[in-house]
């Protein structure tokens, strides 16, 4: 059976006074994947320069996992990828419709220089066909899913785009016939109570941050649920 990575994400509903409890506490719990959420002054304007190279040297100092830099800027120079680097990064994290051109193949070579990953993200409503390019030469290809709409049922975050199966189904043949290195990840509102379609377009990470943190048991025991939905689904869908 497949294993599908678990990222534990910062955004949202994260405690950032405790940030390194809660994410020792998620990751000794199973989660694969710190993924730490940047923000310039623009394009996360809820979280305005949240995270960066401190939030993640602090990280790295209580793991030895995998932790992933998501930026969300409309720059980023080498430098920043130095300092993210030296903290601990192992990937960095962009937004494809930010870094469409010549400057994201600076970006990839910088990444790989530093002996980090590079990822792309097609975020709320970006067309898949703006990694069309780029899929050839990246190690991950991230799908925000989230939409416009109210959200569902006692939920506070944002729905789904209607397209959003379809999108991720796409994103996997893309991978599969271009790129099969290259890692499928998929973000935004994901639960125990919802994953099953998610995994059946088979991903190889998801990202959960509001279900970690807010689940009423702690987040040990929110981890442990979400590993257990995602194995059974995988074995429902024979994923290997």
């Amino acid at each position: 059976m497949k294993h599908i990575k678990i990222a534990a994400g910062m955004a949202g509903s994260f405690d950032y006074g405790n940030v390194c409890l809660n994410m020792k506490e998620a990751l000794d719990a199973g989660a694969d994947i710190c993924h730490s959420d940047a923000a310039d002054m623009l394009d996360l304007r809820n979280l305005q320069l949240v995270g960066g190279h401190l939030i993640i040297k602090a990280v790295r100092s209580i793991t030895d996992k995998e932790i992933e830099c998501h930026l969300y800027a409309q720059e980023c120079d080498r430098l920043f990828i130095e300092k993210i680097a030296a903290a601990g990064a192992t990937m960095l994290i962009l937004p494809v419709e930010n870094f469409i051109g010549a400057p994201l193949a600076y970006i990839i070579n910088w990444c790989h220089e530093f002996n980090m990953k590079i990822g792309l993200t097609i975020g709320c409503y970006t067309p898949l066909c703006f990694v069309d390019e780029a899929i050839y030469d990246i190690d991950r290809l991230h799908i925000v899913i989230h939409g416009a709409g109210q959200p569902p049922a006692g939920e506070k975050t944002w729905a789904w785009r209607r397209s959003a199966l379809n999108l991720v189904k796409n994103a996997r043949k893309m991978i599969d016939e271009c790129n099969p290195a290259c890692e499928l990840a998929v973000d935004g509102g994901i639960r125990v109570n919802n994953l099953a379609p998610i995994v059946e377009c088979n991903p190889d990470v998801l990202i959960f941050s509001t279900a970690l943190y807010q689940d009423p048991d702690g987040i040990a025991a929110a981890v442990k649920k979400v590993r257990k939905a995602i194995d059974e689904a995988a074995s429902q869908f024979n994923l290997e």
